[in-house]
């Protein structure tokens, strides 16, 4: 873990929970993709660059969630690096607390405040064209979060951070979180379509085509999806929709789980219904979803 893996002369990955991506800008500067999930993996990665020689100017973050931005402050901290984060990201990063609220809807309590989904803040900037150095460049790839983007290197490759599951992450859990569907399966269209020299997904192995993976990935949703409308044959509570989902795919029900798993069945539960394939109705004061 934490290993360094060149892909190209000057773009490399660092082997982690969430990979994080570096692109070397010269012979000392460097710059990071993302920077762990805590101050721990900020020390691994800064002691990696002590190593090298390297001196880090910039962070960009794919998106906020606190597995890519948890090394952001011990790196800013220790180095003076810049950080930028795109749209509505930049404010996540600013104020990680808003994650936990977000997921939970209220203010979280102690359960959800910690360091898989509260990361330390960082003095993040706005992510524009101008603020990449020559030769980067940021790929819209919302759906998973908010404005969640991707890049592409000067030398052709492509780190996609968190829009593909890997095919044994589906195969053990099936419902990875999404924010908004119908901007993810576009994302994952677009994915499906791509060429680079090397594709670096953060949570699955590195490859040169995605295509199949990205059509798994398609295939779950749609799944995902079918599973709930079936759910709602006969009128049910959200809470009673999850509790089928956990049961039916053999998940683990914790705090985080039911605030992870809960946002993204929410998700499909809007998507469908915009759709017009889920309907609602109110019976003693519970609001129930059923099929239209």
């Amino acid at each position: 873990m934490y290993e360094l893996i060149q892909v190209t002369d000057r773009t490399f990955y660092i082997e982690s929970p969430a990979k994080i991506g570096l692109v070397r800008l010269d012979e000392t500067d460097v710059c990071l993709i993302d920077s762990g999930n805590d101050k721990d993996a900020g020390r691994r990665v800064r002691k990696l660059l002590d190593e090298r020689g390297w001196r880090l100017t910039a962070i960009y973050n794919t998106h906020s969630n606190a597995d890519h931005i948890g090394g952001n402050r011990y790196l800013q901290a220790q180095t003076g690096c810049r950080v930028f984060a795109p749209g509505v990201e930049c404010a996540f990063t600013r104020r990680p607390e808003l994650e936990p609220a977000f997921l939970y809807g209220g203010y979280p309590c102690r359960d959800l405040r910690h360091k898989f989904l509260l990361a330390q803040e960082s003095d993040a900037e706005p992510l524009t064209a101008e603020e990449l150095p020559e030769g980067l460049e940021a790929i819209g790839l919302p759906g998973h979060f908010f404005d969640m983007v991707g890049y592409r290197t000067a030398d052709d490759v492509v780190f996609l951070a968190d829009c593909l599951s890997s095919a044994e992450t589906l195969e053990k859990y099936r419902v990875s979180f999404v924010y908004d569907v119908a901007a993810y399966l576009e994302t994952l269209e677009m994915v499906k379509g791509l060429s680079a020299r090397m594709f670096v997904p953060a949570h699955a192995p590195a490859t040169e085509d995605v295509s199949e993976l990205a059509q798994l990935n398609i295939d779950t949703v749609h799944e995902v999806a079918e599973k709930i409308v079936g759910l709602c044959a006969e009128p049910r509570s959200f809470e009673g929709i999850l509790q089928r989902v956990f049961a039916d795919y053999g998940l683990r029900m914790t705090f985080e789980q039911h605030a992870l798993v809960g946002s993204t069945v929410r998700s499909y539960l809007s998507w469908l219904r915009d759709a017009g394939r889920v309907g609602i109705e109110f019976e003693d004061n519970v609001l129930l979803w059923r099929q239209a």
